[in-house]
């Protein structure tokens, strides 16, 4: 179980280090509702994560994707190169998207009438944005991948889900936490982290997809050549 918990460490910060939804739950926490939007987003971010992972574990043949020696096959192998290409792209696109000279970003328009949303709609938009949100989803499916793909037992392996759900949500749940036990403290620091996140979100999502794409891709490649 320790080679699982290794290896699902890389995508559990991948999703963890998401600006749009810490932007978001931060935007929840500054509304009339932030005692009940909050809590609900981050419960709902667990639980689209548990559901990807659930859904691997159960569909993903553990035959097709563990080698003889234990280690990934290769069809996981090529699955994680393929997600890491994947990644590098997307790295691209970020980068060519980021705003240029003192152009503002551009936020989704769903942000705008995010303080005016429900606790039922938080807590979908959390398992949406966790689950599957096409850049979430690669990590998730890569996590996946190597948990099935681990020589773990089946105790082992729902372990393995449940802090890799936990790490990917520290990001949305620390902030929720700490707002909520000291909001007057917590609610200068996370306005300046919103506004720092609105203006570098490109930047940091190109940097993020780049380093972790070119990790998973060498995981892939380390599957290929074993």
């Amino acid at each position: 179980m320790g080679g699982a918990i290794g290896e699902i460490l890389t995508p559990a910060v991948g999703v963890a280090l998401s600006p749009i939804p810490i932007i978001a739950v931060i935007l929840m926490l500054f509304s009339a509702k932030a005692k009940t939007n909050g809590p609900a987003f981050v419960g709902g971010w667990i639980a689209g994560i548990l559901i990807i992972e659930a859904l691997v574990l159960i569909f993903a043949d553990p035959a097709n994707v563990s080698g003889e020696d234990g280690g990934p096959s290769t069809t996981a192998s090529l699955i994680q190169l393929g997600l890491g290409i994947l990644l590098l792209l997307l790295a691209v696109k970020q980068w060519r998207s980021r705003p240029k000279g003192d152009a503002e970003p551009v936020m989704p328009k769903w942000m705008a009438t995010i303080d005016k949303t429900t606790p039922l709609v938080a807590l979908g938009l959390g398992a949406f944005l966790s689950g599957v949100n096409p850049k979430n989803l690669i990590f998730n499916l890569s996590a996946g991948t190597s948990i099935v793909s681990s020589d773990a037992s089946t105790g082992g392996q729902i372990v393995t889900v449940i802090i890799y759900a936990l790490l990917a949500s520290l990001s949305v749940g620390v902030p929720v936490i700490w707002y909520l036990a000291a909001p007057e403290s917590a609610g200068k620091s996370l306005e300046k982290l919103r506004v720092w996140l609105v203006h570098n979100n490109a930047i940091v999502m190109a940097v993020l997809f780049l380093v972790l794409g070119i990790s998973i891709v060498g995981k892939g490649i380390s599957g290929l050549s074993s």
